[in-house]
């Protein structure tokens, strides 16, 4: 089964290809405002690089959110366009998942973090389990006073990842029983992963069902005079 994986969701992008369970391609760039200027470039190296022709390819998954606004609407935008052009299917992942899914730990709650601009960041909660994580109930829009308290509340040991970096010096000072860690960011190795498995799972929604995980109004309307259709998909 070939797969394409697309992630814009925060200040990093990324993409990448694979063949089942094996990565043929990647290509990843951090900056904030830079999703659209890396997308197309990166998706004709992969493919380059992968030797494919955009039709081969029968599962496109997609970061979906939470995260930047902008970067959201690129890579939704881009990905249906190529699901819609070679009939592959659609995959949505939430950024929080793909972020807690590469955290390393074996017995601590894991908290990933998104940064959501205006002061508050985007939270999942996940344990770990055998091959993967599962997470605690749904993805929550916090201040970092709420961070906090639900970390106090909790009163497990704890792994925080993701976005934590964002957060005021002081808003996990005493916390003696949480660590932070990595990653700082989703990426599409991770997005096809998490796809693979709700495939396997038969756990996918209808193409039109796909919804961006926007979790509140946009800062800024993305500039789409920047944005170029060339791809290898034409």
């Amino acid at each position: 089964m070939k797969m394409l994986a697309i992630d814009t969701a925060t200040a990093a992008s990324s993409v990448a290809l694979a063949d089942d369970e094996e990565l043929v391609a990647s290509a990843q760039k951090v900056d904030r405002r830079g999703h659209v200027a890396f997308l197309v470039p990166a998706l004709e190296f992969c493919f380059s690089q992968a030797g494919w022709e955009p039709g081969e390819v029968e599962v496109v998954a997609v970061d979906v959110g939470p995260g930047l606004f902008s970067g959201i609407r690129v890579g939704m935008a881009t990905a249906q366009a190529v699901a819609g052009a070679v009939g592959a299917q659609l995959v949505p992942v939430s950024s929080v998942d793909a972020i807690a899914l590469r955290a390393t730990t074996g017995h601590r709650k894991i908290w990933s973090l998104v940064d959501a601009r205006r002061g508050e960041v985007a939270v999942g909660r996940y344990r770990a389990v055998s091959g993967g994580v599962v997470r605690d109930g749904s993805v929550e829009m916090c201040s970092p006073e709420e961070l906090r308290a639900m970390i106090e509340e909790d009163a497990s040991q704890s792994l925080i990842v993701g976005d934590w970096a964002v957060l005021p010096d002081d808003a996990l000072h005493g916390l003696h029983a949480v660590k932070t860690g990595l990653p700082r960011y989703p990426d599409a190795s991770a997005v096809l992963e998490i796809a693979r498995g709700r495939i396997q799972r038969d756990q996918l929604p209808h193409s039109d069902e796909v919804r961006p995980q926007y979790m509140r109004d946009a800062d800024v309307s993305i500039n789409w005079t920047d944005f170029r259709s060339e791809g290898p998909w034409k």
